[in-house]
């Protein structure tokens, strides 16, 4: 029997004219973004507010700060389960491609950015909330996130990824408000001053089951670190526009849907726990729903459930067992 997984990469751009597929999974940042009303001026304003800061960061040989401006696409993964002919939506993540407007070169930009999973929803909505339900103490069980891991490091070797992509991508997310973060002396000229944590957090070990090791930097004239996870050396394996792009897309994500971290109006310190329910902050001008988001984790991860692990739950068993 067939037991392994094919690929196939779908991409679509977004840009003010980008409406999310029906397969997408709408708790995915930017397809929140591009719903309502006031959907064109959310893209309008977000994609301006990234091509501002990619052109704030990279500033040499750039005197206007017009030089350059930042294309997206958005990367669906679909996944054949073991030559079934059906295909789940698996993975959505964000390209980034940079346009140099002096020299008219398209210069490719980092995949990953923003990363989003069915199973993930599934691992989290449905699988910890299950294993606590009459727990006294919260716990997290035993094979957590073992699948998903392998899920993810076996798309990223295969030939459909290598046919898409030059480097291994990095995926960029929020700071958690349960940690401490502690500024080193250790500055990058792009990435800036690393933080540490002061301990692992479950998001770690789970991203960590990916073959996702992570470090905290906090940009030039930003107020908070990000969360970089990356394969290999970040520092030394993307080049400074390509970091560029990565920061300027996602904090520029994070200041929309986490202003309190973001967006706050007080730069972080050398000790530093972020707060989401700091007052002091400024909201962007675009319309995001947060507490929708997270409804529609619970019922994405449902979904997984239903139309993905149970039906295919001896395959993937097997498939998982034979891939330690």
């Amino acid at each position: 029997m067939n037991t392994d997984f094919t690929f196939t990469i779908k991409r679509v751009s977004f840009d003010e004219h980008y409406h999310p597929a029906d397969s997408t999974r709408i708790t995915t940042n930017f397809a929140n973004l591009a719903r309502g009303e006031k959907r064109q001026e959310n893209l309008r304003n977000a994609l301006r507010m990234v091509d501002n800061r990619f052109n704030a960061l990279a500033n040499w040989d750039n005197p206007k700060g017009d030089r350059y401006s930042v294309e997206l696409d958005i990367i669906s993964v679909e996944m054949d389960v073991a030559g079934s002919g059906e295909s789940f939506p698996s993975i959505e993540i964000l390209k980034t491609n940079i346009v140099d407007h002096v020299t008219n070169e398209r210069i490719e930009g980092i995949v990953g950015n923003n990363f989003s999973s069915y199973v993930r929803d599934y691992d989290f909505s449905v699988v910890l909330l299950d294993h606590n339900k009459n727990q006294p103490q919260f716990s997290v069980p035993g094979d957590f996130g073992d699948l998903h891991g392998k899920l993810f490091q076996h798309f990223v070797n295969s030939e459909a990824y290598r046919a898409h992509f030059k480097k291994l991508p990095v995926i960029c997310l929020s700071v958690s408000d349960n940690k401490v973060y502690h500024r080193t002396e250790n500055q990058h000229p792009i990435l800036g001053f690393e933080y540490l944590a002061n301990e692992t957090s479950l998001t770690e070990q789970y991203f960590k089951k990916m073959g996702l090791q992570v470090r905290y930097f906090m940009p030039p004239n930003s107020v908070a670190p990000l969360a970089f996870y990356f394969f290999g050396d970040l520092l030394n394996d993307y080049t400074n526009l390509e970091l560029i792009s990565t920061i300027s897309t996602m904090e520029t994500f994070q200041k929309i849907y986490r202003p309190e971290i973001y967006n706050a109006n007080a730069v972080a310190g050398k000790c530093y726990k972020p707060n989401l329910n700091n007052a002091d902050h400024s909201i962007t001008q675009i319309v995001y729903d947060r507490e929708e988001r997270s409804r529609l984790a619970k019922a994405q991860g449902k979904f997984a459930e239903e139309h993905f692990i149970k039906p295919y739950q001896h395959i993937l068993e097997q498939w998982s067992a034979n891939h330690a």
